[in-house]
C-alpha cells in the first residue's frame, strides 16, 4: 500500500529505506575552468541546421542575457539566410554570419558554444568536430544514430575537456524529474517493470526522386548517409514550420523508438538510476513483422515494454508512476492519489498537485535529483561553471544507446546480450549492427 501518503511517519521510513534505485543522483563535475568563458562573459553561440527545431533554440538562447547568436548554418540558402536576418533583427546589429558549409563555422576562433539541430545521421560528426574545435555543444536528440557514435562522443566530451547538452529537455521539465524522484525513493516499492509508449523503429527510406530546386546543396544534406535522389519530405524547401520525416527512415533517423524514445527511455533511466549503464538485454516482439512489443531489459531482471501506457510508466509492488508532458499520476492499483492523469481533468491543477508531492509526500526524501526549469540556461550556466549539465554526454549517448539497441532488435528481430561497461555484445549480435558504412570523406 502506499499508506505514506496518508502517514508522514510512514512516508520517512519509506524514503530513509535502502533500494537499489533509491542511491545519489548521477552528477559529475568537470573540474576544469574554460579559459574562454569566464561567469560574466557573453557567450557567442553559432547554429548549425536551422530548420523548425533550431528556429526555437535560437529564440531560447537570444532570450538568455548571457548569450549572442553569432553565426548560423544551413545547406539550404533560404533557411540560412532567413536565420541569419531574424538573428540581426532581433540583436539589433549586423553581427550573424550565414554559412553554406557548417566547418566554416566551427572554425571560427570567436565563437564558444555551437548549437546543433540537423538530422540525425549528422548529430555525432558535427558534435565531434565541434568540441575537437574547443567548443561546447548542444545537440538535439537523439544524440547520436548509432552506438559507435555514442562511445566517441562521449570520448570527445572527455579528451577535449567541453561541455555538452542533449537536447532531451524533459529532464528539465518539473513533472518528470518528481516522478523519478518518487520512484527512486522507494514510494511505489520495488520496481518491477516499466513501460513507454512512443511509435515505431525507422523503416527504410523508398521516397520517390523529386526534381532539384535550386539553392539547396543536396550533396551536403546526403553527408554521410547513403546518396539517393531530392525529396522534399526529407528536406522540404526553405523556411517551414514543421518537423520533417526524414526522422521515420532509418538512413537519417532512427523512427520514433529515437526520436521520442530519446525522450521517454531517457526518463524510464533517469528513474531505474541507470544513467551511467543502460540496458543489458533485449528481447524481440512476438510478431516479426510489429512495430511494438519489443523490450528492453536492465540489471534486477527490469524489463522497459514499448508501446504500453502513455509517455513513461513505472510499476512497482506498491503502486506505479505515469508521467507524461503536462501530466504526473502516482496511482495504488487503479486509483489516483496525487498528481493529474487526464488533461481534460479541470478539476486537478498539475503545479498544484506537484506543489503537493513535492510538500507532502517528497518532504524527507533522501534522493534529490538534478533540478533544471530552464534547459538551455543550464547549458549556459554549466558553461560557466564547467560542472556536467542535466543531460550531459554521458546521458545523451547511454539513452541513444538504448534507442538503437531497440530499433536493432527490431530490424535483425533477435534477442540481444548487452555489455554495457565494453559497448558491446554480451553474446551474439553483429558488430555491423554498431555503426554504418559512411559515404565519401565523412567518418566517425
Amino acid at each position: 500500500m502506499l499508506r505514506g501518503m496518508q502517514t508522514p511517519s510512514l512516508s520517512r521510513r519509506r524514503f530513509l529505506s535502502t533500494t537499489a534505485v533509491a542511491s545519489a543522483p548521477f552528477i559529475l563535475p568537470s573540474g576544469i575552468l574554460s579559459a574562454e568563458v569566464k561567469p560574466n562573459d557573453k557567450i557567442s553561440v553559432g547554429f548549425i541546421g536551422m530548420g523548425k527545431q533550431n528556429g526555437g533554440l535560437m529564440n531560447r538562447f537570444m532570450g538568455a542575457k548571457e548569450a549572442i547568436c553569432v553565426a548560423v548554418s544551413d545547406c539550404d540558402t533560404n533557411r540560412r539566410n532567413a536565420a541569419r536576418d531574424k538573428a540581426n533583427a532581433r540583436q539589433k546589429n549586423k553581427d550573424c554570419k550565414a554559412y553554406e558549409d557548417f566547418r566554416e563555422l566551427i572554425a571560427r576562433k570567436d565563437i564558444d558554444a555551437v548549437c546543433i539541430a540537423t538530422p540525425d545521421h549528422w548529430h555525432a560528426i558535427q558534435t565531434i568536430a565541434a568540441l575537437e574545435s574547443g567548443k561546447d555543444v548542444f545537440c538535439e536528440k537523439p544524440l547520436t544514430h548509432n552506438v559507435h557514435e555514442s562511445v566517441e562522443v562521449m570520448k570527445a566530451v572527455k579528451n577535449n575537456k567541453r561541455v555538452l547538452q542533449t537536447g532531451s529537455m524533459q529532464r528539465s521539465s518539473r513533472e518528470f524529474r518528481i516522478a523519478c524522484e518518487l520512484v527512486r525513493n522507494g514510494v511505489i516499492g520495488e520496481v518491477k517493470r516499466t513501460a513507454v509508449n512512443i511509435g515505431g523503429p525507422g523503416r527504410p527510406c523508398d521516397l520517390k526522386t523529386e526534381k532539384d530546386e535550386p539553392g539547396l546543396d543536396w550533396d551536403m544534406w546526403i553527408g554521410p548517409g547513403p546518396m539517393r535522389g531530392y525529396s522534399s519530405v526529407l528536406s522540404p524547401r526553405g523556411v517551414h514550420g514543421h518537423f520533417p520525416a526524414w526522422r521515420n527512415y532509418k538512413e537519417y533517423g532512427g523512427g520514433m523508438v529515437c526520436d521520442w524514445g530519446a525522450h521517454m527511455i531517457d526518463i524510464i533511466q533517469w528513474g531505474l538510476n541507470k544513467d551511467s549503464s543502460g540496458p543489458v538485454a533485449t528481447i524481440p516482439a512476438k510478431d516479426p513483422k510489429a512495430t511494438k512489443g519489443a523490450q528492453l531489459v536492465y540489471e534486477g531482471d527490469i524489463h522497459m515494454m514499448h508501446g504500453e501506457g502513455q509517455g513513461a510508466t513505472f510499476y512497482g509492488t506498491d503502486g506505479r508512476v505515469e508521467c507524461h508532458r503536462g501530466l504526473l499520476g502516482l496511482y495504488e492499483g487503479d486509483k489516483l492519489i496525487a498528481g493529474k492523469s487526464d488533461r481534460n481533468d479541470k478539476s486537478k491543477n498539475l503545479n498544484q498537485e506537484m506543489d503537493r508531492i513535492e510538500a507532502e509526500i517528497l518532504k524527507d526524501a533522501k534522493v534529490k535529483l538534478y533540478d533544471s526549469n530552464n534547459h538551455v540556461g543550464d547549458f549556459l550556466n554549466s558553461m560557466k561553471s564547467r560542472k556536467k549539465p542535466i543531460t550531459n554526454e554521458v546521458v545523451g549517448a547511454r539513452t541513444s544507446i538504448a534507442c538503437h539497441l531497440l530499433n536493432q532488435t527490431y530490424y535483425n528481430q533477435t534477442a540481444i546480450a548487452w555489455d554495457p561497461k565494453k559497448n558491446t555484445f554480451a553474446k551474439g549480435g553483429d558488430p555491423r549492427w554498431l555503426t554504418r558504412n559512411y559515404r565519401g570523406q565523412w567518418k566517425v
